[in-house]
């Protein structure tokens, strides 16, 4: 089992970690999970890291809002703010949409989070 370094978030202090390696798509510029304890089904669905379009939140953009950190969702690839963040727009997004994994879009965070299993996993 690994854990993330990089997630300082409380509710990730007492959630599930995974190990994952990480291989390349041949062409596609895209990563393929291979999970090394999928204790997590919605974590151990996700086959390709969705990476955001842009560094901001799509939310936040649109009321003109700030955010600390970014998060792109591994449904339908929306990057949005995280719960430091004052409008906590991940979250919102995983509670309304049913989509139950984020990953960091920060440079150099490689991890995924699952919000109805609380559970993480770095790749």
């Amino acid at each position: 089992l690994a854990r993330c370094p990089n997630v300082r978030t409380s509710r990730d202090l007492n959630s599930t970690y995974l190990a994952i390696s990480q291989t390349q798509m041949t062409g596609t510029g895209k990563t393929k999970m291979l999970i090394a304890d999928p204790a997590c089904s919605h974590i151990a669905a996700v086959t390709a890291i969705k990476r955001p379009k842009r560094r901001e939140c799509d939310e936040c953009v649109k009321i003109g809002g700030e955010w600390v950190h970014l998060r792109t969702c591994q449904e339908c690839n929306a990057t949005l703010c995280c719960d430091s963040s004052i409008n906590r727009h991940a979250t919102r997004h995983a509670q309304v949409s049913d989509h139950p994994v984020i990953a960091s879009a920060e440079p150099g965070e490689l991890w995924l989070y699952c919000y109805p299993d609380d559970a993480i996993a770095e790749y």
